[in-house]
């Protein structure tokens, strides 16, 4: 590039790139990330999961057919 046209860098942006690129350095395990994980990463998956399968039974049952075997 042309002599002279250097970026300025934002202190801001570079502390949070910093530690974004850090995070599983400076992670720690609290009680609210144990309810987060357990909120968006087991019970949501799970409630979205057997609100499918019961959708599939309904009609299964609906049309007269066997229910069909899923994962759980």
């Amino acid at each position: 590039m042309a002599g002279g046209m250097e970026a300025r860098k934002n202190k801001y942006i570079e502390d949070w790139g910093t530690a974004r690129e850090n995070l599983e350095m400076n992670f720690r395990w609290t009680r609210r990330n144990f309810a987060l994980v357990g909120i968006f990463g087991i019970a949501i998956p799970y409630v979205v999961y057997k609100g499918i399968v019961r959708e599939f039974h309904m009609q299964d049952e609906d049309n007269g057919r066997p229910y069909r075997k899923f994962i759980m």
